[in-house]
């Protein structure tokens, strides 16, 4: 069935989305009433944030107009889209409102009971400054959903923006997103109830639809919108209305686009198939469904494609837990359309779950440059041969991490510097390092265990419960791939265990790889260990290896470009090698595609440590040691890494390090 609708060229967005912008904390305890949940996770929600969110991540130009309180929340939504590459600018921050909130819970297949916290909340005081006419005129089209026609000040609001719609030619799209709460029809508490009649709301609608070149909603949506329970008469009421295309949601039936006339049946219009799947959330699958249509809808593709995405995309989101961070992208969404028939459980296929991880955006992490003093052992025989008290290490790292910011402060090393810390003596220092936008790793490995044991215990599921997202999980491995069956196969184990709990609690994961000096060693031994781990099934972000030859780097780069294009990279260890020995690891490392940086501690801070804990250097002696150690290691590093400028004709060719 091919889109016939006509798009303005040369316009800076795709879609711009004006609605619903709050908090959605979702009961973490799946099966649970309400009332008897004991945890929730915070994700972004509101139906046209999720649907910004959603185009954005499948690689639509999208923007936002809505509003936030001046809150934490609220800054925790525009960040959170932004990095989705949605454009924020309009986004409003109200001073004297709170950003919008749900509760929601997952009882079963059928039973989602939800609170909106909206009470005269920011969202719903979107201002003339949030629908910058100019804004507008620079988009393909404007969703706006039906929440933001329920008061008389927001649809005021909301007809201003379809006015600057339609003198600038930006198609309009209206989700009818009919909640009966939110239009004060229920009693505040009762958010799970989706539909209840009312002449006031289809009188209300069918005032609006006329101004509309697109329409999407459910059947009961549909129904409210037509005044009618029956859906063919509904569809006939609204056609009375608006010449728009209609997009009826089917859930795993499909969806119904209608462009002309109303026929006898919802069959007898072109039908999209449906996905089926296995269902766990049906919360933000309609504003999934919105996003994949509609990037197919702006690109001018043909209506075979735009329900192909959007199945798919609601299929997907009502398998997982949450809204818009369920969301595919284009990768992931490709790959379950072409193997949707023999994925009936979204959630547990390994493949499409590593895609769902590696392919959404990511903060950039070209290189990384990391002082490392996550060591245990080796601080407490520092504190011992200095003969100072144990408590005095975590003062030591608090110091260590005043370097690290003094060295990010003067060397311009923005997105690029960061540190290996514990959390055992440097439990303060994580503190004061956390938020600055810092790479950061945490060890969780029993310091010297072979075969592995974690810090905190066998359960380290429950041990990444606490740690800030933003922390990488390290974990040092003597691992050799020849080593005792017995002793190899538990620390394979190990490996995956701590690989699937990332896994749920999306930390990003660093395994150093450092064979044991008992076992003879190869030039071949590290290859082996990476290729046996990638044979189970395991992908780190971010590998640590030893220093190695230029051949050895060509074999880590073939076999990780192989079996996981989407790694990170690798960082190179340090061994309390001096800095000469290091710049020679690195242009060792030149040629690599996959060398990323270092994480060196021993060289930078042993001498001074051991000082300082003797009483011979003060703080400021120690912090300005540490840092000019680590800056000479960043120089040594950036010398190596200087691309060489080479004339060619009158092109320049740089050759050198290039960047995923």
């Amino acid at each position: 069935m091919h889109n016939n609708t006509r798009f303005a060229a040369d316009r800076r967005l795709d879609i711009v989305c004006l609605g619903r912008f709050g908090v959605d904390f979702y009961a973490q305890q799946i099966g649970a009433r309400l009332e008897d949940v004991t945890s929730f996770a915070k994700y972004l929600g509101g139906s046209s944030a999720n649907t910004a969110f959603g185009c954005a991540r499948l690689g639509l130009r999208a923007g936002l107009i809505s509003r936030v309180g001046d809150d934490a929340m609220g800054r925790f939504l525009t960040e959170t889209i932004a990095r989705e590459g949605c454009d924020v600018s309009h986004v409003g921050i109200d001073a004297s409102r709170l950003t919008a909130a749900v509760v929601l819970g997952i009882e079963d297949k059928e039973t989602f009971p939800l609170i909106f916290l909206r009470e005269n909340c920011a969202d719903m005081a979107i201002g003339d400054a949030e629908i910058d006419e100019r804004y507008i005129a620079q988009s393909r089209a404007l969703l706006i959903t039906g929440t933001h026609f329920s008061t008389e000040y927001i649809a005021g609001i909301s007809n201003r923006a379809l006015d600057h719609a339609h003198a600038h030619d930006v198609r309009t799209v209206l989700d009818i997103d009919y909640r009966p709460v939110l239009w004060g029809l229920t009693k505040r508490g009762d958010g799970a109830t989706r539909y209840i009649a009312s002449d006031t709301v289809t009188a209300h609608l069918q005032r609006m639809l006329p101004r509309f070149d697109l329409v999407i909603g459910t059947i009961e949506e549909f129904n409210i919108a037509g005044g009618s329970d029956d859906i063919m008469r509904s569809l006939a009421e609204v056609r009375r209305h608006t010449k728009a295309v209609l997009v009826v949601k089917r859930g795993p039936m499909g969806c119904v686009v209608i462009d002309g006339a109303i026929p006898a049946s919802l069959d007898a219009a072109f039908n999209g198939e449906g996905v089926t799947v296995e269902v766990l959330n049906v919360l933000g699958a309609g504003d999934a469904f919105s996003a994949g249509f509609l990037s197919g809808w702006v690109r001018g593709e043909d209506y075979d494609a735009c329900v192909r995405y959007a199945n798919g995309c609601g299929a997907l989101v009502v398998s997982r837990h949450g809204c818009a961070p369920a969301m595919p992208t284009r990768i992931e969404l490709d790959y379950f359309i072409a193997n949707a028939e023999r994925i009936p459980r979204p959630d547990r296929d390994a493949t499409l779950t590593r895609l769902h991880r590696v392919t959404a955006p990511r903060t950039p992490r070209d290189e990384v440059l990391a002082f490392a003093f996550d060591h245990r052992n080796q601080f407490f025989k520092l504190a011992q041969q200095a003969g100072a008290h144990e408590s005095r290490i975590p003062k030591l790292k608090q110091l260590f991490v005043s370097a690290v910011a003094d060295v990010d402060r003067h060397a311009g090393m923005k997105g690029r510097i960061g540190l290996l810390c514990d959390d055992r003596y440097g439990h303060d220092a994580l503190n004061e390092a956390t938020g600055r936008g810092w790479w950061i790793g945490r060890p969780v490995e029993l310091p010297g265990s072979n075969p592995l044991v974690f810090d905190r215990g066998r359960s380290i599921g429950t041990t990444l419960i606490g740690w800030p997202p933003e922390h990488v999980a390290k974990c040092l491995v003597q691992y050799h791939p020849d080593e005792a069956i017995g002793n190899r196969l538990e620390q394979e184990a190990q490996i995956r265990a701590l690989y699937d709990a990332v896994q749920a609690s999306g930390h990003e994961l660093l395994l150093e790889i450092v064979p044991p000096k008992a076992l003879p060693r190869e030039r071949d031994t590290v290859y082996r260990a990476l290729k046996r781990l990638y044979n189970l099934g395991v992908h780190p972000e971010w590998w640590k290896l030893e220093a190695m030859d230029a051949g050895q780097w060509e074999g880590i780069d073939a076999l990780i470009a192989e079996r996981d294009p989407y790694c990170r990279g690798v960082l190179i260890l340090g061994q309390s090698a001096s800095v000469d020995s290091l710049e020679q690891a690195f242009r060792d490392a030149r040629g690599s595609a996959t060398c990323r940086g270092f994480a060196v501690g021993r060289t930078i801070f042993e001498a001074p440590a051991r000082q300082w804990l003797s009483g011979e250097i003060d703080d400021a002696v120690l912090v300005q040691t540490v840092r000019a150690s680590f800056e000479a290691l960043i120089d040594a590093w950036q010398r190596v890494r200087a691309p060489l400028k080479t004339e060619v004709g009158s092109e320049t060719t740089f050759h050198g390090i290039h960047s995923r």
